[in-house]
């Protein structure tokens, strides 16, 4: 679904077709590192709690609300449907960033077709094992750059990073991706998310430094 160009080859990694979107600040003004951030070559691991346990057998990966066709994928199902690898930028509301992630994984606008989405769905929730929450209007879920990735640099992405599935939202702060995500709903209106309620920004523009409401 992604209208980006592709590069024949990764130079870092040598993986075939990956989508550079690390030039999406561009719709935000002339600086890459969003003000107030630092740049780091480290992955920092933060999250409201632990690391949650994963069965790989009964794992279901789930998508209901305003949608004509619910969906349930195991994660074997979930990893054979049709698959992207984008480099991009990741931005924590903490105050770092990390330049050219290679992640790999199902593009959001592709759960919309396949879910067929209703006209009047506005908004999205993703659920995660551990409880977590978040919310984004439907259309920021559906611009380039906004996957389901299962992938990181190559190999799986780690637990403590949210695999096996995680959301990555290039344009938001990093709390708008979903860690260890289990499913996305749907909605007519708005339902904020866990640290949306906790005063967190609902609109999370980097390029705005909106971390809090």
């Amino acid at each position: 679904m992604t209208t980006s160009g592709t590069a024949s080859e990764d130079q870092g990694t040598g993986d075939p077709e990956i989508e550079d979107l690390t030039d999406l600040y561009r719709e935000y003004g002339d600086e890459r590192l969003p003000p107030g951030q630092r740049e780091t070559d480290r992955f920092p691991v933060l999250s409201k709690g632990g690391t949650p346990s994963v069965d790989p057998d009964s794992f279901a990966f789930e998508v209901w609300g305003a949608v004509d066709e619910p969906l349930s994928y195991s994660l074997s199902a979930f990893r054979d449907l049709p698959a992207v690898t984008q480099r991009q930028d990741f931005h924590c509301v903490t105050g770092w960033s990390k330049f050219d992630c290679a992640f790999t994984g199902v593009e959001f606008a592709d759960i919309v077709e396949l879910a067929g989405v209703r006209d009047d769905a506005e908004h999205v929730l993703f659920h995660a094992l551990d409880g977590y929450t978040t919310n984004l209007a439907l259309d920021e879920c559906t611009r380039d750059g906004v996957l389901f990735a299962y992938g990181y640099d190559g190999d799986d992405l780690p637990a403590d990073h949210g695999g096996p599935i995680r959301v990555v939202t290039p344009q938001k702060y990093a709390y708008k991706g979903a860690k260890w995500v289990s499913g996305v709903e749907f909605l007519t209106g708005k339902e904020l998310g866990y640290w949306e309620k906790r005063g967190y920004s609902d609109t999370a523009n980097p390029w705005n430094e909106e971390r809090y409401s």
